[in-house]
Formats: structure tokens, C-alpha cells, sequence
């Protein structure tokens, strides 16, 4: 029960949400004065339509920049990324292009934001500032009651003088700084940050049509990955192991026809059909390594990267801190990226050293793949990246590949691991 009453204490969004909604103020001004006197201007200028054009030309861009800015200032204090929902302009004349931004819905909810957030703003600002300021102000009573006329503090209709009265409003004081004001704090933020998505986010069915898009693309790509693993496990199987199976029972045809006749001969084949057994079943194991390795399942990532790394023929550095084992299509997706990843070290970079992070932040499992290679690693030139492409998109996740020409190259994924 404390450690609940006490949470906002240890979550960082507190701290985000007291320096965005101090900013409200300042940044709501900023925002206002000149969304006022450009709307007042356009509409003055009415009456002569042609001057008009100007100052509406300039809201609107007033506008997107406060827009932009505001949504980037609630990616960076909350984490919270609010796709853009107002459409590009078409092409054309100016007429045409004024046209499309009168009626365009996101457009002045971008304007009714710029005047709207001062107000807003002044609100929040004041509850948070007067409660952590207030709050401070009587827990701090004892230190300085002696200084203020008469060694009394008027409170409203109290007066709290030395002594007693004013370790009680201490006590009070106390009790606003540990709990009132962080959840204050946190209640404000949240406020803030509804307000903030209602006028500048996208509305609930295009965010709903946006989330329908995204499943339908991870499907593809899931059903892709899909046919692709099948194709190759179908490859494997006809290249490797089948042949080494044809060849096993071709010895051993050959040999029971010559070991009346020709025991040392026979003895011989059947010496290569043990072989060929043996290096069938090796065939085996590895594709069963491929499809899902044992040790993942039995042991988690660290043990399976290990493994790995130890085949790798170029030396890597292992760091794996995941404390909480993710779902198991995660922990596969992740194996792969990273046994793919480490192939492609191997056989293109003509590098002298990697290394592999995998760390699980919250609800994201990073993983990151670094080389000293030559680069130029190009996602769509058949190096197997396209291929985790779509096997991170099947899980709704991302993957950023930085190779410049020259190196280094870096194949840095996220995959979502709530659970």
C-alpha cells in the first residue's frame, strides 16, 4: 500500500510530466499571441479578400510549426508518438492550396490548439507550481516562522506561530510534498497529455484504420516469412540430407550384393554408408537447429546466442540482459536476427570483430548487431535482410540497418515483448 502511494516518486513520467506542464505556460504564449493577431488580421482583412490571403497563409503555417513542435515535445518528455494527421497540401495554385487548408478538419484543431494552450497551460501550471510550492513552503514553517512579523504565518483564517503549531502545519506540509504534489503532478500530465492528443492526434477511426493497416502488412509479412521458411527447410532437406540418404542406401545396396563375394569390399561400403549415416544425421540436427534451436527453448537467449557465437568464425562480443525470459516467437525472432545477422558478418563484411547486445527495456526487446566491416549492407541486395525484415514486421516490430560505405554496420531491432 505505501509503496503504491509512494509510486510516482519512482516513475520517471512524474518528473516528464512537472517539466511539460511548467513548459505549458511559456511555450502557450508563444503559441497564442500570434495565432491571435494573425486570425484577427485575416478576419479584419475579410472584407478585402486578397489581403486576407496573407495572414491566413501565415496561420496556417503558424500553425503546422506549433503543431510539430508540440507533438515532438510529447515524444520527448512522455515517449509518446503522435502520428501526424494533417494531409500535404496538393498541388497548385495558391488558391487551391488555401482551399484544401480551410477545410481541412486537422488543420484548425492545429489553430484551436495554438489558442487554446495558454489557457490550458495557466491552469495546470498554477495547480502543479502552487501545490509543490505551497507544500514546500509549510513543511519548511519551523525553519523560518521566527523570521516573519510577530513569529506568526498566517494561514488563511489560522495563524501558526513557533512551536506546536507550526510542526503541525509542517507535518501537513510534509504529507503535500510526498503525496498530494506527485499526484497532482501525475494527474496534470495526464490531462495534459489527453488534451494534447485530442487536438493534435489522429482521429479514432483514422487511428483505428491505421492500426487495421499495420496488422494486414504484418500479416503479409508473417505469411511471407512463413512461405520463405518453408521453401528453405523444403531446400535443405532435398539438397542435404535427402541426398545423403540416397547416397546411404546406395552403399548399402552395393554392399549386400558384395559381401558374398567381395567381404573386404563390401566391409569397405558399408565403412562409407556409416558415414554417410552419420553425416545424414548431422544434416538433421542442423536443420532442426535452424527451425527452433533445443536450447532456446530449454535454456533462453544467453545460452542459444552463446552457441552462436562460439560457431562464429569472425570473434564476438556477447553482452544479453534480459532478466525476464519474452514470449517464445520473440526469443526466436531475436535468435534468428541475431544467428542471420552474424552470417552475413561472416560471408560479406570481411570484418575482424562483432559484437551483440540484446537487452529488454520495459516492453521492447532491443537487439543490436555491430561490426568493424567494410558496410554498404543494403537490405533489399539479397543478404538475408529482407528476409528479418518481415520476420520483425510479423511481429509488429522494427529494424534500422546503418552501413555506410567503408563501416561500420549496424542491425539494430525492437521487437514488442509485453507479456
Amino acid at each position: 500500500m505505501i509503496g503504491r502511494l509512494l509510486h510516482p516518486w519512482r516513475d520517471a513520467r512524474t518528473w516528464r510530466s512537472l517539466v511539460h506542464t511548467v513548459l505549458d505556460l511559456p511555450l502557450g504564449i508563444a503559441a497564442f499571441v500570434p495565432t491571435v493577431v494573425l486570425l484577427a488580421t485575416g478576419a479584419a482583412l475579410l472584407v478585402t479578400l486578397p489581403l486576407a490571403v496573407i495572414p491566413a497563409v501565415l496561420l496556417f503555417v503558424w500553425a503546422r510549426v506549433v503543431g510539430k513542435v508540440e507533438r515532438q515535445r510529447l515524444a520527448a518528455l512522455h515517449d509518446v508518438v503522435l502520428p501526424d494527421p494533417v494531409p500535404p497540401l496538393p498541388s497548385g495554385s495558391v488558391w487551391a492550396r488555401l482551399k484544401a487548408a480551410l477545410t481541412s478538419g486537422p488543420r484548425w484543431k492545429e489553430i484551436a490548439y495554438g489558442l487554446a494552450l495558454m489557457p490550458v497551460g495557466i491552469v495546470l501550471s498554477s495547480l502543479v507550481i502552487g501545490a509543490w510550492a505551497g507544500a514546500i513552503a509549510l513543511a519548511l514553517l519551523p525553519a523560518y516562522v521566527g523570521a516573519l512579523p510577530g513569529d506568526t504565518a498566517q494561514l488563511w483564517l489560522l495563524g501558526a506561530s513557533q512551536g506546536a503549531t507550526a510542526w503541525a502545519v509542517a507535518l501537513v506540509g510534509w504529507v503535500g510534498v510526498v503525496l498530494v504534489a506527485p499526484w497532482l503532478t501525475v494527474g496534470a500530465g495526464a490531462v495534459d497529455m489527453a488534451f494534447t492528443r485530442w487536438l493534435l492526434g489522429p482521429r479514432r477511426d483514422a487511428e483505428l484504420a491505421a492500426r487495421v493497416a499495420r496488422a494486414e502488412t504484418s500479416r503479409a509479412a508473417a505469411l511471407d516469412a512463413a512461405e520463405a521458411e518453408r521453401r528453405r527447410i523444403e531446400r535443405d532437406l532435398h539438397d542435404g540430407a535427402q541426398q545423403r540418404l540416397v547416397a546411404l542406401a546406395m552403399d548399402l545396396g552395393a554392399a549386400r550384393q558384395r559381401l558374398d563375394d567381395d567381404p573386404e569390399g563390401g566391409k569397405a561400403l558399408v565403412a562409407e554408408a556409416h558415414e554417410e549415416a552419420k553425416a545424414a544425421l548431422k544434416e538433421l540436427r542442423n536443420l532442426v537447429r535452424g527451425i527452433h534451436p533445443v536450447i532456446l527453448e530449454d535454456r533462453g537467449l544467453d545460452a542459444a546466442l552463446s552457441a552462436v557465437v562460439a560457431r562464429s568464425p569472425v570473434p564476438v562480443d556477447l553482452h544479453v540482459d534480459v532478466a525476464e525470459r519474452p514470449p517464445s516467437a520473440v526469443e526466436s525472432a531475436a535468435y534468428f536476427v541475431v544467428s542471420e545477422a552474424l552470417a552475413n558478418v561472416a560471408r560479406h563484411a570481411h570484418a575482424t570483430r562483432a559484437s551483440v547486445s540484446v537487452v529488454r527495456a520495459g516492453d521492447r526487446l532491443v537487439v543490436e548487431v555491430r561490426d568493424d566491416g567494410i558496410g554498404g549492407a543494403d537490405p533489399q541486395g539479397g543478404t538475408g535482410l529482407a528476409g528479418l525484415a518481415d520476420r520483425v514486421a510479423s511481429l509488429d516490430g522494427t529494424i534500422a540497418v546503418l552501413s555506410p560505405e567503408g563501416g561500420p554496420t549496424t542491425v539494430l531491432v525492437e521487437l514488442p515483448c509485453a507479456s
